[in-house]
């Protein structure tokens, strides 16, 4: 089954690589959407693909890469589609 997720990470998120990690992690599970950082810290995600694959990023983005520190991770599932064609890192 096909899921949409918009996701805000936050913590220790930004400048730690954070980003990467999500985009190689989501491009590992077969995702596409966008990680940008957020003016307030955290980091924005915005993940599309089997729902299995969304629900496995959602529990990597808990850990994050090692010198992460994720404190909270937000989650709301979208019910409609924008049809993203790869995932990429927005600056």
């Amino acid at each position: 089954m096909k899921a949409q997720t918009h996701l805000v990470v936050r913590g220790r998120v930004q400048g730690v690589g954070f980003r990467w990690f999500v985009y190689q992690e989501a491009n590992n599970l077969g995702l596409v959407g966008y990680v940008a950082n957020l003016p307030d810290g955290g980091v924005e995600v915005v993940a599309e693909g089997d729902k299995t694959a969304v629900e496995a990023l959602i529990l990597r983005l808990r850990t994050g890469p090692a010198f992460s520190e994720v404190t909270e991770v937000n989650i709301d599932w979208l019910e409609s589609f924008r049809e993203y064609k790869t995932f990429e890192i927005w600056h």
